[in-house]
């Protein structure tokens, strides 16, 4: 049995390519366990951290940081059995980084390349995933054992950390609370940053998530110090952003500067296309030049739903739910499409797919590009559980942590420009979808209302849609009916259910 063993970059979604490496977790010569995180690879739609297959020390790392990857290309070796004696390092395929030493026969014969992975589960490394299932990468198995990882780049010691001179980390916007996620794994916390909340880190280990690691990381907290609000005691997200917020002080105007584009002698910045924006451009032109699209606009006095949203706040049982007009709209639109099913299609050449589940998705703007996750049978969902998803779709989206399996398979969007100030637009269809609805900015403007013009609050909605399957009569009833539902909510939901 061979006991160095070199891990291929796997499949991580629906048929992608490549990936690029952001980050590596460990080095050469660190030991890891079984599914411990070793590296984290962006994708053309999203960033994930993708864990050891095998226990063992490090032997080789064949890219660096920053470089991008084809699937099925060898990333990293690692043998199985340190404690065997030496063996020398082995060869590094080629286009890799750094000068290794020649390797002998006997080192190569060795190594053995692990089978061909497939798809990524959906979900957290360890966590569950649709079906009931555990995520894993294929051939892992679930994660059983407490991960050790090295600090990532830039961190200091924890002996050192109380003595170390940095600026305070900023301050992250409050989060409304999330949908209750499943207990995490146990993992050590990470040694505390310089500059992070000024507690001294302890021995012992932490229930939190990969993605609340990395948030608590980037914002200089120590999750030792923290008392866990989660399932089981587990660290959230908002258990990290609330104990940035309480130790931050305003950073010093000298440490501000640091974000400055980077222009060359001719004033010119090249910013090279990959990733979410690359996928993003080639489905925007795709769609563009092959579904011919239309356009409906409907201006809305939406006083009524505002109202309707100011009394469901003021509910017991909604007291600690996030509750945003973006909430009606994806109700209407759900409601809409029951009464009109044609709206949530595809065009399949020979044949139109008319679906009855709704995935429906909510563009996000993220540092990363524009994404679309999407809410998987929303139809089915009831007023609050539609709330606590959308609250968990925009927070994962926010973090930068939405799997590809979040972002495959909708059938219907929404996008909402309205939270820019913009009053709406013309979107551009997700490439196998026939509708999208843009939700413009709501603002108080002088209305006629029962005979007399009154300041009211409206909004306008820009309704686009693939007029090989929608006509111009199916389009105007659903985009009225959104309208109808928007102006008087109670009224429709007794009506229509």
């Amino acid at each position: 049995m061979s006991r160095i063993k070199e891990f291929n970059l796997p499949d991580l979604g629906e048929g992608l390519t490549e990936g690029e490496i952001l980050s590596w977790l460990v080095k050469v010569g660190d030991i890891v366990e079984l599914n411990q995180p070793i590296v984290e690879v962006e994708t053309a739609k999203a960033a994930v951290e993708i864990p050891a297959k095998w226990a063992g020390r490090v032997q080789a790392i064949f890219h660096p940081e920053g470089t991008t990857v084809e699937v099925g290309t060898p990333i990293i070796a690692i043998d199985t059995d340190p404690d065997a004696g030496p063996i020398e390092t082995p060869e590094a395929p080629s286009g890799a980084a750094g000068d290794l030493p020649t390797p002998s026969a006997a080192s190569l014969a060795a190594v053995e390349v692990a089978p061909a992975e497939g798809m990524v589960e959906p979900g957290l490394i360890g966590g569950p995933a649709p079906g009931g299932r555990t995520a894993v990468l294929v051939g892992y198995g679930p994660r059983t054992t407490a991960a050790k990882r090295r600090p990532r780049k830039g961190v200091v010691p924890a002996q050192t950390a109380t003595a170390a001179a940095a600026a305070p980390a900023q301050p992250a916007p409050t989060q409304p609370a999330a949908t209750a996620a499943p207990a995490a794994p146990v993992v050590p916390a990470p040694a505390a940053p310089a500059g992070s909340n000024g507690h001294t880190a302890t021995a012992g280990t932490v229930l939190a998530k990969p993605p609340v690691r990395k948030l608590a990381k980037d914002l200089g907290v120590d999750l030792r110090t923290l008392t866990g609000s989660g399932p089981l005691g587990s660290i959230t997200r908002e258990d990290v952003q609330r104990a940035a917020t309480a130790a931050t002080e305003p950073a010093p105007a000298t440490a501000t500067v640091t974000a400055a584009a980077s222009f060359g002698a001719d004033r010119e910045q090249r910013v090279p296309v990959k990733g979410v924006r690359k996928l993003t451009a080639e489905n925007m032109s795709r769609s563009a030049f092959t579904a011919p699209h239309v356009t409906e606009f409907l201006t809305v006095d939406v006083t009524r739903a505002m109202k309707a949203l100011d009394r469901l706040r003021k509910r017991r049982e909604w007291r600690d739910v996030r509750i945003s007009p973006l909430l009606l709209v994806a109700k209407a639109v759900l409601l809409a499409v029951k009464r009109h099913p044609m709206i949530n299609s595809t065009w399949a050449g020979d044949e139109i797919v008319v679906k009855e589940y709704v995935n429906l998705g909510i563009a996000a703007a993220t540092e990363r590009g524009l994404i679309v996750p999407n809410i998987k049978d929303a139809g089915r969902l009831s007023l609050r559980e539609l709330a606590d998803a959308l609250t968990d779709l925009v927070q994962t989206a926010k973090a930068g942590r939405t799997s590809p399996a979040d972002m495959s398979g909708g059938t219907l969007t929404i996008t909402n420009v309205g939270v820019f100030g913009v009053d709406t637009g013309t979107p551009i269809l997700p490439p196998g979808e026939s509708a999208i609805l843009a939700f413009g900015a709501i603002r108080e403007m002088p209305w006629v209302h029962k005979g007399k013009v009154r300041p009211r609050q409206v909004t306008t909605l820009g309704l686009s849609f693939d007029h090989r399957i929608i006509d111009g009569e199916l389009g105007s009833k659903f985009l009225r009916d959104v309208g109808d539902f928007l102006a008087d909510p109670e009224a429709a939901l007794l009506a229509w259910t």
